[in-house]
């Protein structure tokens, strides 16, 4: 990377905020655009940011470009992670669900035992101090699926959480989603797939998280981190940025989680129940594209009809565009037909609203969605 000026366009997002991190930790000169400040700028404070409402790339820089700005030339952002990923033994993590968990879980006990991982991970990690790290070990990696990028990466180490539709506008069927991870599983050198939960609490609750830390026990096998210097490692394990984040909030208890997809609503339902037994559970709910909702409607609807209250908002877009007819109404309309009175509030802040007009004492309010729901937090806090 030495002698590189790499600029990175989106660089206020989750992943490239990551690659800008590492990419200077390895010798590069490193800048970005975005619209927005963001907190995963933190630790980019002291390098040229560009804050516009439309893409800026200056003369004399190599671009690196977020999925999210397909018309904009350069570097895809899938190219240079394949770059990062071949310069350095690897573990990537991938499936529709827990990735993100499991790949923060293995770096967290690789550095804990000693191993001296660089990490990219598309969320924050508290207890790693930041979604990037620069070890001189293997290099840990959350792997996506959404645009592919995961099937062009060499690793070492193959984990595979699940794999489920979540992306319909990439894959036409999960058996062309089966094909895809399959091709990719056939080039690592070991692959972690279908390995078994590791019983007993953790700090995180939840079945989800206990298949989570059973894959990255068998990924730190793997690298040589014995069995018993691990489980109590993973087993403090206290999560990733919006992964079952709990706030205290007077005599409520608030519950952010980035899950969309119905599997990962159920789950964190179900966690909320084990965590909280006997409390109310009020969700607000932010659907996440619309092609997710529209061919998932049902399943949502199924999903959040295991809480005792539900409030949807609208969808948001993210990268699609809208389709007629399809907003979040779509799933309130699928609660009513299994029986289940929701409420429709298009605006986070009116769905905010509402929660706190029903909230009685004791209760637990979960946010829940990858869009900007999170938003509703400080609302309900007050």
């Amino acid at each position: 990377m030495t002698g590189r000026r790499l600029w990175f366009v989106g660089i206020g997002g989750a992943g490239l905020s990551a690659y800008a991190q590492l990419a200077r930790a390895w010798g590069a000169e490193v800048g970005g655009w975005d619209r927005v400040r963001t907190p995963y700028l933190a630790p980019l404070q002291d390098v040229p940011i560009e804050i516009a409402p439309e893409p800026v790339v200056p003369d004399g820089w190599e671009a690196v470009v977020s999925s999210a700005y397909p018309n904009v030339r350069g570097m895809r952002r899938a190219e240079f992670l394949r770059e990062l990923v071949s310069s350095r033994r690897s573990i990537v993590v991938a499936g529709a669900h827990g990735k993100g968990t499991t790949a923060a879980m293995i770096a967290y006990a690789l550095r804990e035992s000693g191993g001296d991982p660089a990490w990219l991970i598309g969320a924050p990690v508290p207890q790693l101090g930041s979604n990037a790290g620069f070890g001189a070990g293997f290099l840990v990696v959350e792997g996506d699926e959404s645009d592919r990028t995961v099937f062009a990466l060499p690793a070492e180490i193959a984990v595979v959480t699940n794999v489920e539709l979540d992306h319909h506008s990439e894959f036409a069927s999960r058996g062309e989603l089966e094909a895809a991870f399959a091709q990719w599983l056939a080039t690592a050198r070991h692959v972690v797939r279908d390995a078994p939960a590791l019983a007993g609490e953790l700090a995180l609750p939840g079945e989800h998280n206990r298949r989570n830390a059973g894959a990255a026990l068998a990924a730190l096998e793997l690298v040589g981190v014995p069995r018993d210097e691990a489980e109590p490692i993973l087993r403090r394990f206290t999560g990733t940025g919006r992964r079952f984040e709990v706030h205290a909030a007077g005599d409520v208890t608030i519950v952010d989680d980035y899950g969309h997809h119905p599997t990962e609503v159920a789950v964190t339902i179900d966690a909320v129940r084990e965590r909280f037994p006997g409390a109310r559970i009020r969700v607000l709910f932010q659907p996440h594209l619309y092609s997710r909702t529209r061919h998932l409607a049902g399943e949502l609807a199924a999903a959040l009809a295991r809480a005792d209250d539900v409030t949807v908002t609208d969808i948001y877009p993210a990268r699609e565009q809208p389709l007629p007819g399809v907003t979040g109404k779509l799933v309130v309309d699928a609660l009513s037909d299994l029986g289940v009175l929701a409420a429709y509030a298009p605006r986070v802040e009116d769905g905010a609203a509402r929660l706190r007009r029903r909230a009685r004492p004791g209760d637990v309010l979960l946010v829940i969605g990858a869009g900007d729901v999170d938003r509703a937090v400080p609302l309900l806090r007050g």
